[in-house]
């Protein structure tokens, strides 16, 4: 593998106003039936049947069948689905829907918001059981169908942030949402944001730029001092494989709990770190063959890959590293999209064709929950907000909730 040598040979910064700005104005069992049996009739047996003969037979069989109709379901065959650790919620709104991402506020456990595509903002106040349609005038635009990307809390302020650019504030945990303006000179589409403090927030967009608030988003700093592309314009020369190809948007982007970011890049030909205080991206040549489909954080600091396909990869030890170890996982073929960690010990992933997956042991093993195998849709996002309270985000409005 190339080995990565970073340069300042003929720098290709962004103009510094990219990089700062200020707000501007503008379960059921089915009951089975023996099947019948055809057989040819012993010698010893009339040929044929009269015709009373018949009738008083073919009479007969329903009362031999009425009294399994109220007869209990039979009991779960192993090879059931195991119902436990999930259920489905059910959400009232449009088929086509992808579910991108929830929040609650810490105050109230019971109290979320869960975003999609099609301008979806969904409400719950019972912990996530029932679900109804927020309406927030000041994100209701006629001329646009917002993309919700990212929803974060900290105390009761929350933030959300959406596509076209879209950024919502709240202080009153919720209970109603406005808009900050954002400058026409953001460099890509918002796509995470995280509440660090009071009035405080850090915003990622597909481009690489991160930004920090310190007073409600009217004025945000800039933390890297150029976007992806430039980086690797700068450092074409670095022997990062795919880099040529590279679009200048990220696929993927996680953060860790300390403030250091993965990404992957658009077309999965290698992935990106940075952490607080470094001025740049760095990035990485993919340790494996095929294809990166989304990077995470472990409970205990290290890394998780997903490669396209259904391979699973984890780093040696923690912190940021270019070696890694596939994990063998039971993916059936469908490509498993995220990971989520519910403890240091176990964690959850998920993916294509309703895939779910558990391990009990860091993500040594990995075994596979059968919950959502009727169900047909691609399952893209595990979060666990507690120990106790987990949700699976899917397309078509699928949305699993985690019972322990």
């Amino acid at each position: 593998m190339a080995s990565l040598h970073l340069t300042d040979s003929n720098p290709v910064l962004l103009k510094p106003s990219l990089f700062s700005f200020s707000y501007i104005s503008r379960r059921s069992h089915r009951l089975r039936l023996p099947r019948a049996s055809l057989s040819s009739p012993s010698p010893s047996s009339p040929s044929l049947k009269t015709r009373r003969r018949f009738i008083a037979e073919t009479t007969s069989a329903p009362l031999l069948l009425a009294p399994l109709v109220g007869l209990q379901p039979p009991p779960a065959r192993s090879d059931e689905p195991n119902l436990s650790e999930w259920e489905r919620v059910y959400l009232p709104i449009d088929p086509g829907v992808v579910l991108l991402d929830i929040a609650f506020v810490p105050d109230d456990m019971n109290h979320g918001f869960l975003l999609g595509t099609r301008q979806t903002i969904l409400e719950t106040k019972d912990g996530g059981n029932l679900w109804l349609p927020r309406s927030i005038p000041s994100a209701e635009d006629d001329d646009f169908n917002y993309r919700f990307n990212s929803i974060s809390f900290k105390g009761k302020e929350g933030w959300i942030v959406g596509k076209p650019a879209i950024l919502l504030y709240t202080s009153d945990a919720g209970e109603s949402w406005e808009r900050i303006p954002l400058s026409a000179q953001l460099p890509g589409d918002m796509v995470y944001i995280k509440a660090i403090g009071e009035k405080s927030a850090e915003m990622v967009t597909d481009e690489g730029a991160i930004y920090v608030t310190s007073n409600r988003g009217y004025n945000w700093k800039a933390a890297v001092q150029e976007t992806v592309s430039a980086t690797l314009n700068r450092t074409v020369s670095s022997g990062i494989s795919g880099a040529s190809y590279y679009t200048g948007t990220f696929n993927t982007v996680n953060r860790s709990p300390d403030g250091r970011y993965v990404a992957v890049s658009s077309r999965g030909n290698f992935y990106l770190t940075w952490e607080p205080g470094q001025p740049y991206w760095q990035p990485h040549n993919r340790a494996v063959a095929r294809r990166i489909q989304n990077m995470g954080w472990r409970a205990d600091g290290g890394l998780w890959l997903l490669v396209r396909g259904g391979g699973l990869y984890l780093s040696k030890g923690t912190g940021i590293t270019e070696e890694f170890e596939e994990v063998p996982v039971q993916s059936r073929g469908f490509g498993i999209l995220d990971v989520g960690y519910r403890s240091k010990d176990e964690a959850w992933a998920a993916g294509g064709s309703g895939i779910l997956l558990r391990t009990i042991n860091g993500g040594k093993t990995w075994t596979r929950d059968k919950t959502a195998d009727s169900i047909a849709a691609n399952l893209y996002s595990v979060k666990f907000i507690a120990d106790n309270k987990g949700f699976v985000l899917g397309n078509d409005g699928v949305l699993l909730r985690y019972l322990g």
